[in-house]
């Protein structure tokens, strides 16, 4: 049986820290999923489409495929025969907050386990919403997030 593993989150944009998550868990799992979610209580700066093509560009894995979902994470994981959940770890504070999640998803879908990667230090400050206000006020993006990535930031925040 093949190691399935999930990586969801709403990546908008994708940053170096989470390249380092896919990177090290596409090593440890014969088949890793990234997970786009649409999640409507947040108001993402790239659509749903666009997150998954800049996505597409800046991981070229062959053990890596990319989705999108709706809903409850557990549901999306069950339906599609996903035994494990990655989920990427800065510091203390994201801890408290990931273990709960850990926890109500491990009540909700019992055979699904939730596996913690604490991000390499260089990344460890490093968030989605910091890069998109370093961006926003005109600051140098490049050691957050591929080429890619910031010139679809710097076209759309103009």
């Amino acid at each position: 049986m093949k190691k399935k593993a999930l990586y969801p989150g709403s990546f908008d944009p994708i940053t170096y820290g989470h390249l380092d998550i896919i990177k090290r868990s596409s090593e440890i799992f014969d088949e890793l999923t990234i997970a786009i979610v649409d999640n409507p209580d947040k108001n993402p700066l790239f659509s749903i489409e666009e997150r998954k093509k800049l996505i597409k560009k800046v991981v070229q894995v062959d053990n890596v495929t990319i989705d999108t979902f709706s809903g409850l994470l557990v549901q999306y994981a069950a339906d599609n025969s996903f035994q494990t959940i990655i989920r990427g770890l800065r510091a203390v504070s994201d801890f408290d907050y990931e273990f709960q999640m850990s926890l109500t998803n491990r009540r909700l879908g019992n055979n699904i386990d939730t596996i913690f990667f604490m991000t390499d230090e260089k990344y460890s400050y490093l968030s989605s919403s910091i890069v998109k206000q370093v961006c926003r006020y005109g600051g140098d993006i490049s050691s957050f997030v591929p080429d890619e990535v910031s010139s679809a930031l710097k076209g759309r925040l103009k």
